[in-house]
């Protein structure tokens, strides 16, 4: 199975993400003049070799209209202007902008931009301080989430791509919404840095689409620690929007002190990946080194493999409890609830229990980091007023989709492999279809 690991040591921003990416291919000046072709209006995409405690990899540089945000100034949100120097990660995170809904080009310069853990991350580089952008000379207006729709629904990419990068918006907008306690459809982002954070983030989702990993798999995530300065006052690291963002997601300060983790960068990888961990036993077939730009005593890097792995292992937490006063429909539909939210598999056990009374034991499987999510739901939807949990590990095959051209139409087939085993079997709902049809009157 085809695997991508990400490792995000020194935390993570949008444009360290594309340039590591972008290596993993094999062919940067491909990826480079493929980014440029998807029509984002004003956007130049540029990867330049870069070199960090001796290391070599690449430094993705967006510009807009000819402008690459000031990395000084990396405020992610409009207003902070943050300095944090986080050990020169300057980073505005787009929370910081407190108070000002993130503004794109915060929220762009979340995006990465250059996230300079060091990353500077520029949010600077947006200046997303109202006041910052007029130093910069830039006159920002302020644009809403419906404005990002429309900007990448006008993009020359998949739908596949269209989607993902909507999704990582939404995860911002949801974030910054919490943080100023405002509704999403009042939060803006500027001008210049929305371009900058689309091209970040729809970049990213076309680069993965293009490298196709049948499972992608994160480390926890550096964050920094201490507190960082922006229009407002001094905010703590991480900043809100990114707590927001990374609940329920391993993640721990480290040793550098300031900003590490972008909101673009942290949405990014909340989107796209299948677990959190440490690095899988895998055959690695390429490694990709994405740089920010500021120079720290660690390598201001984050890096990423792809290659093989043999099946897939994982961790899996198994919630178990036992009801006797729930009629079928309830349990159906608390078993509707919980596989909505995200459960792994949901089943039920008839068991005979005390006072010799017939009843039933659910078995909810979920992601380690999900356990308390599900203890709440799990009370809040049934009966049960005791939750036993255990943690363990796990095999699984390597799973993937492919479509298949029958006489009867298009069928989605769901193709397992590993361990030496492949398997495949069409999807029920599309075999349902066609069987309805044809006993309906169709022409089987």
């Amino acid at each position: 199975m085809k695997t991508l690991y990400i490792e995000c040591n020194m935390g993570a921003a949008g444009d360290m993400l594309l340039a590591s990416l972008a290596e993993l291919t094999g062919n940067v000046k491909e990826c480079e003049d493929m980014l440029n072709s998807l029509g984002i209006p004003g956007v130049t995409y540029t990867f330049e070799q870069s070199v960090k405690c001796g290391i070599t990899g690449t430094h993705a540089r967006v510009t807009v209209l000819g402008v690459e945000e000031d990395e000084d100034l990396h405020g992610h949100h409009e207003d902070h202007h943050h300095e944090h120097s986080h050990d020169g990660h300057v980073h505005s995170h787009e929370d910081h902008h407190h108070d000002h809904a993130p503004s794109r080009e915060e929220l762009e310069n979340d995006f990465g931009h250059e996230h300079d853990h060091g990353h500077h991350h520029d949010h600077g580089e947006h200046s997303h301080d109202d006041h910052a952008h007029e130093e910069h000379g830039h006159h920002h207006h302020h644009t809403h989430m419906s404005d990002i729709e429309n900007i990448i629904n006008g993009l020359d990419v998949s739908d596949k791509v269209r989607k993902d990068a909507l999704a990582v918006y939404g995860l911002i907008a949801e974030a910054e919404s919490r943080a100023h306690g405002k509704p999403v459809t009042d939060i803006h982002f500027h001008e210049v840095g929305t371009m900058d954070a689309v091209a970040d983030i729809t970049g990213v989702c076309a680069l993965l689409e293009k490298l196709a990993p049948d499972n992608i798999i994160v480390s926890p995530l550096a964050t920094g620690y201490g507190q960082v300065r922006c229009a407002h006052g001094i905010l703590p690291v991480p900043a809100p929007a990114t707590a927001a963002i990374i609940e329920g997601i391993p993640a721990y300060g480290g040793d550098v002190e300031g900003e590490l983790l972008t909101p673009t960068g942290a949405a990014l990888l909340k989107h796209f990946a299948d677990s959190f961990g440490p690095r899988p036993v895998m055959a690695i077939e390429k490694t990709g080194y994405g740089m920010g730009r500021k120079d720290f005593a660690k390598a201001n890097m984050l890096r990423t493999f792809i290659g093989s792995s043999d099946g897939e292992g994982d961790k899996v937490t198994e919630m178990r409890f036992n009801v006797d006063d729930m009629t079928g429909e309830e349990i159906g539909f608390a078993t509707g609830v919980l596989m909505e939210q995200g459960a792994l598999d949901v089943f039920t056990t008839p068991v005979g229990m005390k006072k010799n009374r017939p009843g039933i034991l659910f078995t909810v499987l979920v992601k380690p980091e999900d356990k308390e999510k599900f203890a709440r739901l799990i009370f809040e939807h049934t009966t049960t007023i005791g939750i036993r949990y255990c943690d363990m590990d796990r095999y699984r095959l390597a799973r993937r989709g492919e479509k298949v051209m029958t006489k009867f139409g298009e069928v989605r087939v769901k193709v397992t492999e590993g361990f030496g085993v492949t398997k495949a079997k069409p999807e029920y709902d599309d075999v349902a279809g066609i069987a309805g049809g044809s006993t309906s009157g169709g022409e089987a």
